[in-house]
């Protein structure tokens, strides 16, 4: 489950435009979800409060199997809505697979007069957090430089490490790094350097096909649904899987260890559905297309390749939605010079509450409203969900996020198959509470 700092930077990136997940990092995040989510060890419990639209603070604690906490405080220079974990949409907190939309061309907010003079600002993120007892401090910064430039900093201060280093000589966890990020859309570049080891880095990913468009449709714009082309059919071939491709590769050069390192991936996603995005259709026009309980066209899929011709390392990743609640995924990772090998399958089931049903018979007869058909309605959204990982390791991984009234809970257990004095490996429960206004 993402920590409350972290859903607090995604509010900001959609409260500001920013597309995050059209980053060569991010090219494998729909199959990490089901396949690397993180088990909660030991005991810990975190509070949150935003006292309003700009400030939010956090504070945890890890009872065990140590004690200790940490305290943050995150400023933005634009309002979130950032709901309580009562009300929080649950599907916003978690991880989970999914296949994104046509990327975009980010638009900057629009501009501000005043007397004849321009009055608006740069948006901008400010996040620390201090640990105790250790006395480490993370900071990060972020701001917005152009509507297609997003600049970040990003530092972390150990007094601990310092002491190591100087008694071991070895390399210290103090660090600051610089990134600049530009995305158009159909390109997106992220430049890095890390000051503690001298590391410059580029970043580049491509989208083939065309951009989704940004401005608000209107009225004389919108077509009827029968007029609309599916979007995921603009450059496909008959037959199979119909979507676009994304290529990206990234490399690096450290100054101070006189290495480097490249990497290239592809990417083949459908679209979530074959029915155009919603945007393009009016709300009179909803019941027309395709209900949300009927089944895709097409299941949502998603499928990358990764190589790093310098570690001999080839990772292959295939995710699916196979049903409304049902997502599976595979993984084969392979090094072209010690042969070792690995293979992983997930899935995430997620879990909801029962359905009420409503009868056309419960309508008077003396009604002038017309019949409709026995239909389902929910009474409530998504309760939770449950992970499951197994990999030829031998370590299998079961995790179960969900909401018990106003706190949302993660219970996970990582067990080894293979050892019999020590079958459980780890066992963890994450509470986390956060409240508005």
């Amino acid at each position: 489950m993402h920590p409350f700092a972290s859903y607090v930077l995604r509010s900001y990136y959609h409260a500001t435009g920013w597309n995050e997940d059209n980053l060569y990092a991010n090219l494998t995040r729909s199959s990490n979800a089901i396949l690397d989510f993180s088990v909660p060890r030991g005991l810990h419990f975190s509070i949150s409060k935003s006292p309003n639209p700009l400030f939010k603070t956090t504070y945890s604690m890890n009872a065990l199997p140590s004690l200790n906490g940490s305290v943050g405080y995150i400023f933005t220079s634009c309002d979130l809505d950032v709901k309580g974990s009562g009300d929080v949409r649950f599907k916003e907190l978690v991880d989970r697979f999914k296949v994104y939309d046509q990327p975009r061309r980010p638009e900057g907010k629009e501009e501000e007069w005043l007397a004849g003079e321009r009055v608006d600002t740069r948006d901008y993120l400010l996040y620390g957090r201090y640990y105790i007892p250790t006395g480490r401090l993370d900071a990060l910064y972020s701001t917005r430089l152009s509507p297609t430039i997003q600049a970040m900093v990003a530092a972390i201060s150990d007094p601990r490490s310092s002491l190591v280093s100087e008694r071991t000589r070895s390399v210290h966890a103090s660090n600051i790094m610089f990134s600049v990020q530009h995305d158009t859309g159909k390109w997106c570049t992220e430049y890095t350097w890390s000051a503690e080891d001298g590391m410059w880095g580029v970043r580049c990913l491509h989208n083939f096909g065309k951009l989704g468009s940004s401005a608000e449709p209107t009225e004389e714009s919108i077509k009827s649904p029968s007029e609309l082309k599916r979007i995921d059919e603009e450059d496909a071939m008959e037959g199979g899987l119909k979507g676009r491709i994304s290529a990206g590769a990234e490399f690096y050069f450290s100054a101070k260890e006189k290495s480097a390192g490249v990497s290239t991936g592809i990417r083949f996603t459908t679209l979530p559905d074959a029915t155009p995005p919603s945007f393009q259709l009016p709300s009179s026009s909803s019941a027309l297309s395709c209900p949300s309980r009927c089944p895709p066209s097409q299941p949502p899929t998603t499928i990358t390749a990764l190589f790093n011709p310098m570690l001999g390392h080839i990772s292959g990743a295939y995710a699916a939605r196979v049903s409304p609640d049902l997502s599976v995924s595979s993984r084969f990772d392979f090094n072209v010079y010690s042969y070792e090998s690995e293979w992983t399958v997930g899935a995430e089931w997620w879990t909801r509450r029962k359905f009420t049903p409503v009868n056309s018979s419960a309508v008077p007869a003396d009604s002038t409203a017309p019949r409709q058909p026995a239909s389902f309605e929910h009474s409530g959204d998504v309760q939770g969900v449950v992970k499951a990982r197994a990999s030829t390791t031998t370590d299998v991984s079961l995790m179960w996020e969900g909401r018990l009234r106003n706190i949302l809970v993660s219970l996970g257990i990582v067990s080894n198959l293979s050892s019999r004095s020590k079958p459980i490996k780890a066992i963890g429960l994450e509470l986390s509470y956060f409240s508005s206004g």
